[in-house]
């Protein structure tokens, strides 16, 4: 069990709670419709499968030892996959074991991106969602990090999709940020497309996480819409071992792209990163208030 994260002074507001609930029941516009895109023209996180590698104890991470604050979102559960990890690089050869991830099998994980100032990937997903568990525990949910550390060999992209599974999760994300051309920046969210014996039952409620989460992050982050790939910040897709592993409602949020300088400033800047957290739990919140 690691150290648990410094907390803010600020948490999430319920007046931001009580409005998001009023809206969470508003019409939400029409969805783009998406087609699988092709990969990105240089490697990406999510090519290779969506998370880690396998390390840790498999569990994943509960939120904190002690008991949780009572708020508006008590009881609800979230999983957050931080992708990659820090030992990842130094284990070629465990990353590289193929492990089951829907019809075929993939790659138990990758290393991840960077930008050119050398802000690795793992260590940018391992410090948001700390932020983010930090929001979400504010309100009462019980949150589980599928990696307890940025240093350590995985978690496989199919035990991440396990953890959420066996904590029966009401929404799992996992954060990424992109590895994407230099040229093209911006974020986008990845759902589930329907995969026959895997992904049938979370298509629709996956999809609308993908909303939610895409609207608060637009709206709180500062973060385009990626103009390089997806619609309108929208993708789906067949082949991400995490999405297809997984049978509780899922997407993942790549965040920006590490490649480009103008979201690389961004996703370096840890006053940024707060505000992207802000924005985060707020569309996990949007969801959890649906049902």
């Amino acid at each position: 069990m690691p150290a648990s994260a410094p907390r803010r002074a600020r948490a999430l507001p319920l007046a931001a709670l009580v409005l998001l609930l009023a809206t969470a029941c508003s019409a939400h516009g029409p969805v783009p419709d998406t087609d699988p895109t092709a990969a990105p023209p240089l490697p990406s996180p999510e090519d290779e499968g969506d998370a880690p590698a396998g390390g840790g104890d498999g569990q994943g991470v509960p939120a904190d030892s002690g008991p949780l604050p009572e708020g508006p979102l008590s009881g609800r559960v979230v999983v957050i996959d931080p992708g990659h990890n820090g030992g990842n690089a130094e284990a070629a050869s465990r990353i590289g074991e193929p492990v089951p991830a829907g019809p075929r099998e993939k790659s138990c994980d990758t290393v991840g991106a960077e930008t050119a100032d050398g802000y690795a990937e793992h260590e940018f997903n391992w410090e948001l969602a700390l932020l983010v568990r930090e929001r979400l525990e504010a309100d009462g949910v019980t949150v589980v990090l599928t990696r307890d550390d940025n240093e350590s060999v995985g978690p496989c992209i199919d035990e991440r999709a396990e953890m959420g599974n066996e904590v029966e999760a009401d929404a799992a994300l996992s954060i990424h940020a992109d590895g994407g051309p230099e040229s093209g920046r911006g974020f986008h969210v990845i759902a589930p497309g329907e995969v026959p014996g895997f992904t049938d039952d979370i298509v629709a409620p996956s999809l609308d996480l993908a909303e939610d989460l895409r609207r608060a992050y637009l709206e709180g982050s500062g973060m385009p819409y990626a103009d390089y790939l997806a619609d309108e910040g929208l993708d789906e897709r067949t082949d991400l071992g995490g999405l297809n592993m997984s049978d509780v409602p899922k997407v993942f949020l790549e965040a920006g792209n590490m490649r480009n300088p103008e979201d690389a400033a961004l996703l370096s800047d840890a006053a940024w990163r707060e505000r992207a957290a802000d924005s985060i739990a707020h569309g996990l919140a949007l969801y959890l208030m649906r049902g």
